[in-house]
């Protein structure tokens, strides 16, 4: 891991000169990008999240199916339903 950056202020030196040595030497170390990289990371998922998830899938899947056969919805109301989750 880098080391945090550190900037000690000269003698005489104003706070904007100081500043601006500090965030050159920020956007030299890389920590900046380093930030940016992992802001969204997300862990792969564990063999049995993914077992959980594809369980879910199918047994919504299913029931969807299910509920056009009874004709409790109709394939009007769930087009019109995909178009909505996209958003």
């Amino acid at each position: 891991m880098i080391p945090l950056v550190e900037v000690r202020r000269k003698k005489g030196e104003s706070f904007e000169a100081l500043m601006r040595r500090f965030s050159r030497r920020v956007q030299q170390s890389g920590k900046v990008l380093q930030a940016k990289k992992i802001r969204f990371y997300t862990p792969p998922k564990s063999k049995l999240e993914q077992r959980q998830s594809a369980l879910h899938r199918i047994v919504a899947r299913e029931k969807l199916e299910y509920m056009l056969r009874a004709g409790k919805i109709k394939e009007e109301d769930l087009l019109v339903r995909k178009k909505r989750s996209r958003r």
